[in-house]
């Protein structure tokens, strides 16, 4: 459990909420409804015990929670997969969720969603999402939640902090969808927010990645921007580098046979890893792609094919 002062730190939400651009700043603040609607937390240590990766630490409040990890892959039978879990069916207006997920060294654990998650229309404000990652010494982290569907007018913010030891290996990725577009929705959103910050443990940054779309300030279908293409995924795969030699050509072979999608790789900043962009006219397409690609990088940095994870 969480000690008293850390748990009124935790719901202190000025504190440590991720916040709209500057430009927006005074607009939503002045169109706010006031305090947060919903303040979901989880709180998860990991660290390898007895041949396995087991959860030594959780604190959680709804509407953020999870069950029992599983152990499903034959080829890494100790890595634990931890399905997140969501109480309702989507983000509201003033919700506030924080998820801080410390994997030990040696740990092997895969995070996923158990769906998409839905950010629905809002009147007023918006709503956020802090996830703290960290990645110890000879970790292997998979941080791989399933899209993110804004609805027509809704607004988020959400930050992911990675702090990643040179000794670690992490997959991650993040697909935002162009929203309900059987309601005729194609990027109509107010406010589309989420940068994704890669740091080592002494607080050296590595990289910094943002996506920031939205109505007027700046739509998401402009030709600067992702154009005609309806959904962006990003795959970021860290590793020392020593193991990254050859998983650039690697990438882009699989990608060059991934069709309906147009996608680049490129390396981060101090031979940290690479990123991989890939953009699509649906989410079948794209879905495939980052497959392939989250494939291709966990056979080429740790021996072992991707898992069936049995979402049906």
């Amino acid at each position: 459990m969480l000690t008293p002062a850390t748990a009124a730190q935790r719901d202190d939400t000025d504190r440590w909420a991720p916040q709209p651009p500057a430009a927006l700043t005074r607009q939503l603040e002045a169109a706010d409804d006031g305090p947060p609607r919903t303040v979901g937390l989880l709180d998860l240590r990991f660290a390898p015990i007895s041949g396995a990766t087991r959860v030594t630490r959780q604190f959680q409040r709804t509407p953020l929670y999870i069950f029992h990890p599983i152990y499903l892959d034959p080829g890494r039978p100790g890595m634990a997969f931890v399905y997140l879990q969501h109480q309702g069916d989507g983000m509201l207006s003033g919700d506030r969720y924080r998820m801080d997920f410390e994997v030990g060294a040696g740990a092997e654990v895969h995070l996923t969603t158990q769906a998409a998650t839905k950010i629905y229309r809002m009147e007023s404000g918006y709503a956020a999402q802090l996830v703290n990652l960290t990645a110890g010494a000879g970790s292997l982290v998979e941080y791989l939640p399933d899209p993110v569907i804004p609805y027509r007018h809704s607004r988020f913010v959400g930050q992911l902090d990675l702090t990643a030891h040179p000794q670690a290996t992490v997959l991650l990725a993040e697909t935002l969808l162009p929203g309900r577009v059987a309601r005729g929705e194609w990027h109509a959103y107010d406010l589309y927010h989420a940068t994704t910050r890669i740091r080592r443990p002494d607080g050296r940054q590595v990289a910094a990645d943002t996506l920031s779309f939205g109505g007027g300030y700046d739509r998401a279908d402009t030709p600067a921007r992702l154009g005609v293409h309806g959904v962006h995924a990003a795959f970021f795969a860290l590793a020392p580098h020593e193991r990254t030699r050859g998983l650039h050509a690697a990438l882009l072979a699989c990608l060059d046979e991934s069709e309906d999608v147009v996608a680049g790789v490129s390396a981060l900043p101090f031979d940290a890893g690479l990123l991989t962009r890939i953009l699509g006219p649906s989410s079948i397409p794209v879905r495939r792609a980052l497959h392939a690609a989250w494939d291709t990088a966990r056979r080429h940095l740790t021996g072992s094919p991707a898992p069936d994870l049995r979402k049906g």
